[in-house]
């Protein structure tokens, strides 16, 4: 869900400024999943520029606290959500932690690293969301350790039905500061595409699975 409309389009603006969002429908992408995508998105960019990483760090602590209330901690999934995560945390005075895809081979094999307090309360953050599979392991993970998850906050998504699907069945709230429709709605009005190229991007995301086939 997107709480405002004018953060969504400067996100936007800001991550295909950096090129943090390529939108390339002439030379697609393909994904690990063998998908053709005509937009490939890392968010990780954003943490190389001071001024980007500012305005999405606050503006998620706004949103957090706006939605959710100050949790006890915040949580971000490894490894994307770790950077833009501990910059929230840091900003509401809060304790960090992190989830990690799977627990370690070794050592206290440890899933979460950080210390959380037995039933604490936390808002998840993450970098982005696809199908949103691996965001709810980590809530899962969460869960498991005895840890309240009050929802999720995102940079931003493609906006997949099944994602959707996922979240609602999960019973987890999930907010982003942008997501496509938002971007498309940018990249138009500045330029950055053709009206031909727009249609190619909003046809991807009705069948993203057999998309350029």
């Amino acid at each position: 869900m997107i709480l405002d409309k004018e953060t969504a389009k400067k996100t936007a603006e800001l991550l295909l400024q950096i090129n943090a969002i390529k939108l390339q429908p002439q030379a697609p992408f393909t994904w690990a999943s063998g998908w053709k995508s005509p937009i490939y998105c890392d968010n990780r960019i954003t943490l190389s520029y001071p001024a980007i990483r500012n305005f999405l760090h606050q503006e998620m602590a706004k949103q957090i606290e706006r939605v959710y209330g100050k949790p006890d901690a915040i949580v971000g999934v490894a490894t994307g959500a770790i950077g833009i995560g501990m910059l929230v945390a840091d900003y509401l005075n809060l304790p960090f932690a992190y989830v990690r895809p799977e627990p370690k081979k070794h050592g206290r094999k440890n899933q979460i690293e950080g210390h959380l307090e037995p039933g604490s309360s936390v808002v998840v953050i993450e970098d982005l969301i696809s199908t949103g599979k691996s965001s709810l392991m980590a809530v899962e993970a969460l869960k498991a350790e005895g840890a309240h998850v009050k929802g999720m906050l995102a940079i931003f998504t493609y906006g997949f039905e099944t994602a959707s699907e996922n979240f609602e069945k999960a019973a987890i709230q999930l907010h982003t500061l942008s997501d496509y429709s938002h971007l498309l709605e940018q990249a138009a009005d500045t330029n950055y595409i053709t009206t031909q190229e727009q249609e190619a991007l909003q046809s991807w995301r009705s069948d993203p699975a057999n998309w350029g086939q």
